[in-house]
């Protein structure tokens, strides 16, 4: 290809925005059809019994124990993230790394359509893997499309989560038909053809991608790079780090005698990943970028409580769709997973809407900070429990509980998410330093893994303490959280040195 070729590839665009951005939309939105599709159906298929089910044997577990392997799987496919954005940043680049992992992807999806138990554990570990080298790098791909300062990154972002969101839809209307006709294992088959589709969109597109997601080594100085290696080294000599790595380490072995080896291992990981992440700070040397990388660390935690609240769609919520909810509507009933659409529907109609309201409420000079869109979606989103409280109130009453109630609270989670997600996304290419670019978004995905299992363990809650006290603990809680963020929004804004200042 020529050089002129090239260029005006790179300068071309679609709708105001780069024709990377579309590449990288339908690449994710495939991915995620597979992934959502898996999601849809991975607990029920776990509750199934292996006898007597028109939709062919399933595992037959109880469902505190299919809600704790959702919970773990949940979280490990977004904390994956953190080696995936590791090796993107000193190995691969990002362009490299998401390819590999559409590839794994594909391997897993097609393992799963096998019916031993081998299959759905090897299956479920190479999406695991798949999921952790694509998931960070093709977001970081889309941030690096746009100049710094450019208002049109927000924007792209919500573009590139609706592509997220039509895969979701997609995914959660398709398969449920196709489960109820073939079996679950045709189910599993669906998302495997469709990250195929997403592996096929990827490479036909590189030529418009050609100036994201490179390896650049020789562009950074010698005397500005860190290995991680280096920065493990420089732990050993660092006093205060090293004492609360150490503090850290001894709670993790702790955990691991009191709650058995997972968890040891979960909370050695994160003694690592929070080691990693002390030394970064150290090693930054300016104390703007100090102030923005810890701003960047404390937004994790409204990610985490976010989607350990949000992720009982798949879970808890999905189970009660299944068993205390009237799903009949036009003499029919609605399958199960096609409430999993919901959230991805809404997402379709309201992404460009809430975006262009934050977009021209900063034009007008009004307060739209990513921390104060991030908490007012923690509080909305939380808002949307409150109908899942009526929903289980009406169950007691009268033994099942109107499908509206669902609705309502998907609805609310939508606004909720379409305020925190895409901005998050954003918000990390803005803050992060450079060289750890990848790594910080595979920092935010691993957050969220946390949320996912954190959602885990409250739906196994369910059993002991009963819904109406879940959804009504997280209605409180969220709220609880969200105005405490709004509270502290002035001193997190100063500490971000007016990174969000410039945009026009």
């Amino acid at each position: 290809m020529s050089n002129t070729t090239a260029d005006a590839h790179l300068k071309s665009t679609l709708f105001g925005h780069p024709i990377g951005l579309y590449i990288l939309f339908f690449t994710e939105m495939w991915e995620r059809f597979s992934y959502y599709g898996m999601r849809a159906l991975l607990v029920l298929y776990m509750t199934t019994e292996t006898l007597g089910d028109a939709r062919g044997p399933g595992l037959g577990w109880t469902s505190q124990e299919a809600l704790a392997l959702y919970g773990w799987y949940t979280m490990l496919v977004y904390v994956m993230s953190i080696p995936g954005g590791m090796i993107a940043d000193k190995l691969l680049g990002q362009k490299k790394a998401v390819l590999l992992g559409a590839v794994i992807l594909c391997i897993g999806h097609g393992v799963l359509v096998f019916t031993e138990t081998w299959a759905f554990y090897t299956g479920l570990g190479l999406v695991i893997l798949g999921v952790g080298l694509l998931k960070p790098n093709i977001s970081t791909m889309v941030g690096g499309l746009y100049p710094q300062g450019d208002i049109r990154r927000d924007k792209g972002f919500s573009i590139f989560y609706i592509g997220i969101n039509t895969g979701s839809l997609l995914a959660t209307l398709i398969i449920g038909f196709v489960v109820a006709q073939w079996g679950w294992h045709a189910g599993f088959g669906l998302a495997g053809i469709a990250m195929v589709l997403g592996l096929v969109v990827y490479l036909w597109g590189q030529k418009y991608l050609t100036h994201v997601g490179n390896l650049e080594v020789q562009d950074i100085k010698e005397e500005e790079e860190s290995s991680y290696g280096t920065l493990f080294q420089n732990l050993l000599i660092s006093k205060k780090q090293l004492t609360v790595t150490i503090a850290l380490a001894i709670l993790s072995l702790f955990g691991w005698y009191s709650l058995g080896w997972g968890y040891g291992l979960l909370f050695i990981f994160l003694t690592v990943i929070a080691a990693l992440m002390m030394m970064i700070y150290k090693e930054l040397d300016s104390q703007q970028d100090k102030d923005r990388f810890l701003v960047l660390l404390l937004s994790f935690i409204m990610v985490i409580i976010f989607w350990g609240a949000y992720e009982q769609a798949g879970g808890l919520m999905n189970l009660y769709a299944d068993t205390k909810t009237d799903r009949m509507l036009l003499g029919m009933q609605v399958p199960t997973v096609m409430f999993q659409s919901l959230n991805a529907g809404f997402i379709i109609i309201f992404a460009a809407i809430v975006a262009s309201y934050w977009a021209k409420r900063k034009l007008k000079g009004k307060e739209a900070s990513s921390i104060f869109k991030m908490a007012i979606g923690i509080i909305i989103m939380g808002f949307g429990f409150l109908f899942m409280v009526f929903a289980t109130m009406e169950f007691e009453k009268v033994g099942s509980s109107s499908m509206l109630w669902l609705v309502m609270a998907y609805l609310f989670h939508t606004i909720g998410e379409l305020c925190i997600s895409p901005v998050a996304l954003s918000f990390i290419t803005k803050l992060s330093p450079v060289k750890y670019a990848s790594l910080m978004m595979g920092v935010y995905f691993a957050a969220t893994g946390l949320g996912n299992k954190v959602a885990g363990i409250l739906g196994e809650s369910a059993s002991e303490l009963g819904e109406y006290a879940v959804f009504l603990g997280i209605l409180v809680f969220t709220i609880i959280v969200g105005t405490l963020f709004l509270m502290l929004l002035k001193p997190l804004k100063r500490l971000t040195h007016g990174a969000e200042d410039n945009e026009k």
